[in-house]
Order: structure tokens, then sequence, then C-alpha cells
């Protein structure tokens, strides 16, 4: 519409130009006559009025004064050379002032500059900013006006960023995290409440029975003791009864190389009774159909959802690599 009335206006200046012409001609003052003939129009031009801009440093942070079209009013603009580009730069003008419908960014020589260039490249040179057809002339800050926190290494940006989100976002995260261990615990405890009595029960059924068989081997220890001391001194003699002592303790000597040959272990009494207290449990456990596996299993997740909200719960050790738990650190079936 506004380039319809100004099609319009011209119009009619070119129409009434030649009658004014003739005017200007038959006029005896024609200074006066100019001076009278005023024209209601206004020139154009794509470079706006006072268009030179300069970045400014404040609070260590580069800013640029910015004339909006829709409010006819400076905003200021904060930038962010590190994390930014030429992009977001153009969607924030965008955003503050509805009205822009194109916006660019050029280079002093009137070329296009990516929108993937990064504001830190950008910010040390000259450039020119393109809004709504009005160009503005910006000038870079002067070198020495930078401060030395300001000029960082995108790695340590990078750093910095994740530490103020970490510290924003973590009570939160920690919440929902322990509230989601602590239910996971609790499925845990439930599912191994039954194992647990049915373990309970066969670990105290394979340690009675092994207690026994260790009693059984006392009695019949003590038996032969007293069976070759009656054959001794009351039945026979010692000259009889001295070579079925003899082949006895070869055969007990027999009997503990067998047992190493057997299980590749020296025959010490607590490890033949931990042998002998496995063998009744095992046999336990196939007679109840207890599944050893499941239970090695749900001890090891919960083992590790205990020590994850140990670690949780403790702030000071959260930057800390994980601890491997140790193997002793749950009573896990062999």
């Amino acid at each position: 519409m506004a380039a319809s009335r100004t099609f319009f206006k011209l119009f009619g200046f070119y129409r009434s130009l030649p009658q004014s012409c003739a005017v200007f001609k038959t006029s005896a003052n024609p200074l006066q006559t100019l001076s009278q003939w005023s024209l209601p129009y206004a020139c154009c031009s794509t470079v706006a009025p006072s268009s030179d801009l300069s970045v400014q440093y404040r609070h260590g942070r580069p800013v640029l004064a910015l004339p909006l079209p829709s409010r006819q009013e400076k905003c200021l603009f904060h930038l962010r050379p590190m994390i930014s580009t030429v992009s977001d730069f153009i969607h924030d003008i965008q955003r503050e002032d509805p009205g822009i419908s194109t916006a660019s960014v050029l280079t002093t020589d009137g070329v296009r500059i990516a929108s993937t260039t990064s504001l830190y490249t950008l910010l040390n040179k000259d450039f020119q900013l393109c809004i709504n057809g009005v160009v503005y002339s910006v000038q870079a800050a002067p070198t020495e006006s930078v401060p030395s926190e300001a000029v960082t290494s995108v790695t340590d940006m990078k750093d910095m960023v994740h530490m103020l989100h970490t510290a924003l976002n973590l009570p939160k995260h920690h919440l929902i995290k322990e509230r989601q261990l602590q239910q996971k615990l609790d499925i845990l405890k439930q599912e191994l409440m039954p194992l647990e009595q049915m373990k309970t029960h066969l670990v105290m059924r394979a340690e009675h029975r092994s207690s026994r068989a260790l009693w059984t081997g006392l009695a019949l220890l003590s038996v032969q003791g007293g069976a070759l001391a009656w054959l001794t001194w009351w039945v026979y003699s010692w000259d009889i009864m001295e070579p079925v002592t003899y082949f006895i303790t070869l055969s007990t000597s027999m009997g503990v190389y067998a047992y190493y040959v057997l299980t590749k272990q020296d025959y010490v009494y607590p490890d033949a009774k931990d042998r002998q207290f496995l063998h009744y449990f095992y046999k336990g456990v196939k007679k109840q159909k207890f599944s050893v596996e499941r239970y090695n299993a749900l001890k090891d997740e919960l083992a590790s959802v205990e020590d994850d909200l140990r670690r949780l719960r403790n702030p000071n050790r959260l930057q800390l690599p994980v601890e491997q738990p140790e193997p002793n650190s749950h009573a896990a079936l062999p």
C-alpha cells in the first residue's frame, strides 16, 4: 500500500511539472516562484540516518545498542561471542521486534556473512547490519578493551556452561534419581524376600548336616581307637595288632591322597567342612528348586542400587569416578 501511494504521488508530481515550468518561465521573479513551489515529497535511502553503531564492552560482555524499526527506539543486545552464531543474533533481533521481516549481516564490502559464523569471529572486525533494507555500519570494539577473561577457549566455555547447568538442575535431578532408585530398591527387596527365607532355611539345614557329619567322624575315630585298644590288650597282643594298625594308617594316607586327586585341594579340616556344607546345600537346592542364578543376579543388582544411592546422597563425591563394589560386599552364593 505504501508503495502504491508513493507511485501515485510521483505520478501526480510529473503531471504538474510542465505547468510549473511554464509558470516559472513567465514569472518576473523566478526565485520567489521557486521558493513558493515546494515539494511535499521526501527522498528515500537505504542508509538510515546516524547509521554508525559500535560494539562496547560492559561488565566484561560485548553489547550493541540497535535501533528497532517498529518501536523507533534503541534496544541493548548482550552478545555471547563464544556460544552464539550470526543466526542466533538475527533470531534474537527478530524476536525482539516482530516487525523486522528481513535481517542479514554483511561485511564492509557488502558481502553477506554466513549464518553459521560465530560472533567471536564477527566481532573481530567492522561489519554491516541490514534490517528491512536499512544498512547500519557497526564498528568493532577496540582490541585493548576486550578483557582477558572474555577470550577463553571453547572447551573452557563449554565446561563453564556445563557446570552452571549442573548447579541449576542438579537438586531436582537428585530428587528424581533418588526416588527412582528407592523404588527400584523396594522392588528388589520384595523379590528377594522369599528367596532369602528359602536360602536361610537351606543354609541352616546344610549347616546342621555338615556339623552332624563332623561329630559322626569323631565318633567313628573314637570307636576305632577303642576297638584297637581292646584287641591289643584284651584279645590279641601288640605283635599281632601292629601290622593291623600299620595298614589302617596306610589306608588313611591313601584316602587323603585320593581326596587331593579328586578335589585338587589339601585335606584341611575347615576346607573339608565347607565342601561338605556346599554338598548338602546344593542337594537341598535341587530338592527345593531354588534358583541360585536368579538369587545372585538380584543380589548384584541390589548392591549396585545401594551403592548408587550412597554416592547420590553424598554431594562431595559426585564428580569422582564410580567405585567398583568389592567382591565380598554382598553375600552371593558360590
